[in-house]
């Protein structure tokens, strides 16, 4: 695939190529030559030759097995839904990030422009120009990128206003960075997907934001998305419950109702191969995200199944003691993390970016708390020099809890 080798990230080892992030350190470099290794060993593979990193962050690097197949399925399911013949896109997420991968991809596919920017060149105010196109021009940005650019100034609002949408996905948005990008009138649509999915599978229809939906949109045309129960994995099959069918065409349902909250679970052909070197068995793909169904048939994500900290034997989403923190105007950043405790098991710890040492006000802190069950109150508070988000807004965890442990051991919790 020439799209993959022009990404100037791309690895040729044997049979398959891999895209890399130039950034690694030594820890991850180390993993890629040993999966080099695996694959200048075997035999050139019929489909899952095209290896996209994800994970690394916080523990061991993976390689998502995609093919043009794979790809292609997920531009005409792209197409299909937005009602878009050539994708013309700028482009401010690397190579080697999915969505920045495939927003190459469908431009490519599909004859249109692809516009590369760097972030930092966003950051100085230098935006790119674009020219009038009869389908417009469409880019994808983290939460934490949307958030920069909304206190940019007015040339960042302007440059916003050109696109025909802004697409939002990678993490969690909160209400006030929703209530923010409604005032301004962007053309934002929410969407849900990842590098196993070749990106979106879910998405709002263009206007949905404006009219009030929070979700992360419907089921797109090339895929099917199960809500189902994490204890018994009910409702595999899927179709029609009480949310209904997706507005876009594809497929959602599952064993639970609608507002009952379990884990995504995905069927779709652009369904990656595998992580390599292994091929993936099964025509579904069970997810670590929590989510439920609106009454619209929207798909609301909650938070990650492996991110639920159990503390004194009771479940504590850390989105929702997130959200609710952010009211309070005290944290710039903030992420919440379970740490290893003897009373609790685990017990509820916020991380911000300061100064080491450093205390947030409490008095406005807890003035918010009171919203939260008791339980669910942060024990600790850790101010983190180096706060661990990257360019594209993700947040190394392991790296806040390691953090936070290191600052716990040293000094008594507030």
């Amino acid at each position: 695939m020439r799209v993959g080798e022009a990404t100037g990230c791309a690895v040729k080892r044997g049979g398959f190529v891999f895209l890399c992030d130039p950034k690694w350190g030594a820890k991850e470099m180390a993993q890629f030559e040993e999966f080099g290794k695996m694959a200048g060993a075997m035999e050139c593979p019929e489909s899952g030759w095209l290896c996209l990193p994800t994970g690394g962050t916080g523990g061991a690097l993976r390689f998502a097995r995609h093919d043009e197949r794979t790809l292609s399925v997920a531009v005409a399911g792209f197409c299909e839904y937005f009602g878009i013949a050539r994708v013309n896109a700028v482009d401010v997420l690397p190579a080697h990030h999915a969505s920045g991968f495939m927003s190459r991809v469908r431009c490519a596919a599909t004859g249109g422009a692809h516009v590369p920017w760097s972030w930092k060149e966003i950051g100085k105010g230098n935006y790119p120009g674009m020219e009038k196109t009869p389908d417009g021009w469409v880019v994808s940005l983290v939460p934490t990128q949307l958030q920069r650019l909304l206190v940019a100034g007015e040339r960042a609002l302007f440059w916003l206003h050109q696109f025909r949408i802004i697409f939002i996905g990678g993490g969690p948005v909160w209400s006030q960075l929703m209530s923010d990008a409604a005032l301004a009138r962007l053309p934002v649509v929410f969407s849900y997907g990842m590098t196993e999915t070749g990106a979106m599978v879910t998405a709002q229809r263009p206007g949905d934001f404006a009219r009030g939906d929070r979700s992360s949109g419907h089921v797109m045309p090339h895929t099917r998305v199960m809500i189902v129960d994490p204890e018994t994995g009910g409702g595999a099959e899927g179709g029609r419950t009480a949310c209904g069918r997706a507005a876009g065409g594809g497929t959602a349902g599952g064993g639970m109702p609608c507002g009952g909250t379990g884990v995504v679970r995905i069927s779709a052909g652009s369904l990656f191969r595998g992580y390599f070197p292994d091929t993936r068995e099964g025509d579904f793909f069970e997810t670590e995200d929590l989510a439920y169904w609106d009454e619209r048939g929207g798909l609301n994500i909650v938070g990650r199944r492996d991110a639920v900290i159990i503390t004194g034997g009771k479940k504590v989403m850390p989105v929702e003691v997130m959200e609710v923190l952010r009211t309070s105007g005290v944290f710039a950043d903030l992420a919440v993390v379970g740490v290893a405790d003897a009373e609790w098991g685990r017990k509820v710890v916020v991380c911000y970016p300061g100064r080491a040492g450093s205390r947030p006000d409490m008095r406005r802190v807890e003035s918010v708390l009171h919203s939260l069950a008791k339980y669910k109150w942060p024990k600790a508070y850790v101010a983190v020099a180096e706060w661990p988000r990257n360019e594209q807004g993700k947040l190394n965890r392991a790296a806040l809890v390691a953090a936070a442990e290191s600052a716990l051991a040293s000094a008594a919790p507030m």
